[in-house]
């Protein structure tokens, strides 16, 4: 079960239940995904809200990584969720608010 005070989420991807958290080896690599300088200009770039397929791919693969999953983001691409884009996008928004928000659930 997710611990939303270590900044982690459950989420239902691919028919399996998993659990998804940035850490900072994550957030490491998502900023050299988006080129941000810092984390500062990464929480930026999320903040803007107009996130692309391939963002949304990038932060659940380096969520299920930080987790401890051994997935590529091109598994992460053949998955498939509840609600479809929206599905994904909704999960991408978790985890991104249990990591940069103060968001209780």
């Amino acid at each position: 079960m997710a611990n939303r005070h270590r900044g982690e989420i459950d989420a239902e991807i691919g028919g399996v239940r998993r659990t998804l958290v940035l850490t900072l080896g994550a957030l490491a690599e998502l900023e050299d995904a988006f080129d941000a300088a810092d984390l500062v200009a990464l929480a930026g770039r999320f903040e803007s809200g107009r996130l692309k397929a391939r963002d949304l791919i990038a932060i659940i693969g380096a969520g299920l990584r930080g987790a401890g999953e051994t997935v590529r983001d091109q598994d992460v691409a053949a998955m498939t969720v509840e609600g479809g884009v929206a599905g994904f996008a909704r999960i991408a928004g978790d985890l991104l608010t249990a990591t940069f928000g103060s968001e209780t659930p």
